[in-house]
């Protein structure tokens, strides 16, 4: 279903059921999966990949030209994977870096005025609230929750089913589980909402919990907890947060 004030390129692929709203602009090198929707005045350029089943609403654009200086025009991709979300105003940009990728995963909900920069990559299940914004390189893994009027400094990760407050200034890589919020970022305990609503056990979460208060204990730096951690691990979110604390980072860990 195309509405007759859309361009979309012949090139273009879409794929069955998909609707193509009014005034909305599809490019030659987009891919668009079964039933999605592009509602009204919807862009959609560059190399770019949209799933199936998802919904784009007015004014969102995906695929335009990183904002990066360093974009020089290269091929670079934009992806966002099934039954995700954009809502209105929406801005998801091409990565910067010749095949290099910005990508959303499954069953994302951006809310309005959201904005995704080049080269991010965001994992399944993410929420952002209204006006949140990822500056270049951030790394969102899968059931992250971040609130509304957050900025994420580049380079930034954010583990697994962990929730940044709203209003918050994130420069520092946050582990996965835990809350944080504030400008500064600040922690603030367990995402235990989170954590109750995704079924972990009470063994696990005990342990989650654990291991926050090591990190944060002022008496320990970073190596020492996660010393105290191995000798102690014994559930598998355990262990992703030890792996989160040892691999490279660009910007460091929240301490």
């Amino acid at each position: 279903m195309l509405h007759p004030t859309a361009i979309v390129h012949p090139a273009a692929e879409l794929g069955k059921n998909v609707e193509i709203g009014p005034y909305c602009i599809v490019g030659e090198h987009v891919s668009i999966g079964a039933r999605t929707v592009l509602q009204a005045h919807v862009v959609v350029n560059g190399w770019t990949t949209i799933g199936e089943d998802c919904l784009l609403y007015p004014f969102s654009t995906v695929g335009a030209a990183s904002q990066d200086r360093k974009y020089a025009g290269e091929r670079a991709f934009t992806r966002i994977g099934n039954r995700t979300t954009l809502r209105e105003y929406v801005s998801v940009q091409r990565a910067t870096g010749h095949d290099e990728a910005t990508s959303v995963g499954d069953d994302c909900l951006l809310l309005a005025y959201v904005h995704i920069a080049h080269n991010c990559v965001l994992g399944n299940g993410v929420t952002m609230s209204n006006l949140a914004q990822l500056a270049g390189h951030v790394d969102v893994a899968d059931y992250v929750t971040i609130g509304g009027h957050t900025g994420v400094h580049q380079f930034t990760r954010i583990g697994r089913h962990a929730m940044v407050g709203g209003m918050s200034k994130c420069a520092k890589d946050v582990p996965p589980f835990f809350l944080v919020e504030g400008n500064p970022c600040q922690p603030y305990g367990l995402n235990s909402v989170g954590l109750r609503r995704a079924a972990f056990t009470p063994e696990e979460r005990s342990e989650i919990k654990k291991f926050y208060k090591l990190l944060y204990n002022p008496k320990l730096n970073v190596s020492q907890a996660i010393d105290a951690m191995k000798a102690e691990v014994s559930t598998n979110p355990g262990r992703e947060i030890i792996d989160f604390l040892e691999a490279p980072s660009e910007r460091g860990v929240l301490k």
